[in-house]
């Protein structure tokens, strides 16, 4: 579970890192890469330890890297909708359903 919820708070950092710049069309490239890595930083020393920490645990590299995805399309979610003010359309809710299926296969014992 500590693995899960610092992948949580990892990929919030990234969400940010990677799309924050996006309702502002003026800042310069250079600067947005800039802020960007500074706050890719922090989200490094999250997913790090966590992806050790899940390994340690018995998870495998596949089964990290699936949930690992998996967080991320949550964390985007809320992001695109809340902050990107972008509609939810049913076709990525059966694309994330579809995602979901491959995570249970993928942890299936």
């Amino acid at each position: 579970m500590k693995t899960i919820a610092m992948l949580v708070v990892s990929n919030i950092f990234m969400t940010f890192a990677w799309y924050w710049h996006l309702k502002d069309k003026g800042i310069p490239i250079w600067r947005a890469i800039v802020i960007s890595w500074g706050i890719a930083f922090f989200e490094y020393c999250l997913t790090v330890p966590a992806n050790r920490l899940g390994f340690a645990s018995g998870w495998n590299g596949f089964q990290l890297k699936i949930i690992q995805e998996v967080i991320t399309l949550i964390v985007f979610i809320f992001f695109a909708v809340f902050y990107l003010k972008e509609a939810m359309h049913w076709k990525y809710l059966v694309s994330f359903g579809f995602i979901l299926g491959a995570v249970y296969f993928a942890l299936k014992k």
